[in-house]
């Protein structure tokens, strides 16, 4: 598709995989200084790449490898993604946890849209950063993308806003922990169940303790798990949505797919049969994040600052309202 086998088209290519990989690196090395630690690589990378777009404009030359990267990258990290979720600890808590995710995401999405609406939001960024919130964040909203069809700026613009928002919730929750008269397991079902992303259950949860991290981390896989049947049911509103024309035609998400397989092989599979040391799966565990920064770089470089304070002001102001009412319902629910 990219023509490896073509000199004067591998050059770009490989030039523009390198380009998102420096400007991840540079994220990351920003997320290590003080202050910025806690928003973290993916929001600091996606940072970067809009200010060398508005400063040095697009680079053309590299185009087909800055694309390999938001969207081949970006479906290989998906894929990934899917060793984090352990289907036997969602499992053996049963209905209750997923029932609970459930209602995380279809109170997140509606309350999302409705605030869209009433603000004259973008509908497709508000969609995304609801998704987003829902489910787990930049993970959410970069696997239904494709689905939803949504151009790459938009998708940079909800990972961006979804990451920020979601790290100071969370820097929240930690603040206002130890004045809840509730125990470290009840807070800990609270911060899984009512944050962005897994990085910001871990940030909130761990200052509970272990059976409180446990707990967070339990809640929010119960969300991840819902994932692929939310994507299943966004595949058929597409579908209906298209009536039947051409252009408006959905294609199956592969790579979903390969992130249920992995899902089982991290179950089922990794530990029983096939030894897997703890410092293999982190090492695989920060391939999966870098490559997604990577990904997000390629998506990053799309946006223009002009028309970002368009864009992107209402639903900032929709997800924050949204992220609150979020944060009550899953208080009282606990």
């Amino acid at each position: 598709m990219f023509g490896f086998n073509d000199a004067n088209a591998r050059k770009p290519l490989l030039l523009g995989i390198g380009f998102t990989f420096l400007l991840a690196l540079a994220g990351y090395g920003i997320a290590l200084l003080p202050g910025l630690s806690q928003v973290g690589p993916l929001a600091s990378s996606i940072l970067i790449a809009v200010l060398y777009r508005h400063f040095f404009g697009y680079p053309e030359a590299i185009h087909s490898g800055i694309q390999f990267s938001a969207k081949k990258l970006l479906r290989f990290a998906i894929i990934l993604f899917g060793l984090k979720l352990n289907i036997n600890v969602v499992m053996d808590e049963g209905v209750p946890l997923l029932l609970r995710g459930l209602l995380v995401i279809f109170f997140a999405i509606g309350v999302m849209m409705l605030l869209a609406y009433l603000f004259k939001a973008d509908p497709s960024i508000s969609l995304l950063i609801g998704v987003g919130t829902g489910i787990c964040g930049a993970s959410a909203i970069a696997a239904v993308s494709p689905i939803l069809k949504a151009k790459e700026e938009d998708t940079a613009i909800s990972v961006g806003i979804i990451s920020f928002i979601g790290t100071v919730f969370a820097l929240v929750y930690t603040v206002i922990r130890p004045f809840l008269p509730i125990d470290a397991e009840a807070y800990g079902m609270w911060a899984g169940l009512g944050l962005h992303e897994i990085a910001n259950v871990v940030l909130a949860g761990e200052p509970a303790g272990e059976d409180g991290l446990a707990m967070a981390l339990l809640a929010k896989l119960g969300r991840v798990f819902l994932l692929v049947p939310l994507s299943i049911i966004l595949i058929w509103f597409m579908k209906r949505k298209g009536n039947g024309e051409t252009d408006n035609q959905v294609s199956f998400p592969w790579f979903l797919v390969g992130f249920i397989i992995m899902s089982v092989l991290g179950s089922y599979v990794l530990g029983p049969y096939i030894p897997a040391p703890q410092p293999v799966m982190d090492t695989v565990g920060t391939i999966t994040s870098f490559t997604l920064t990577m990904a997000m770089v390629g998506l990053g470089v799309n946006i223009n600052l002009h028309d970002l304070r368009s864009k992107a002001l209402k639903p900032i102001f929709a997800v924050v309202i949204t992220s609150i009412l979020l944060s009550i319902m899953t208080y009282v629910i606990v």
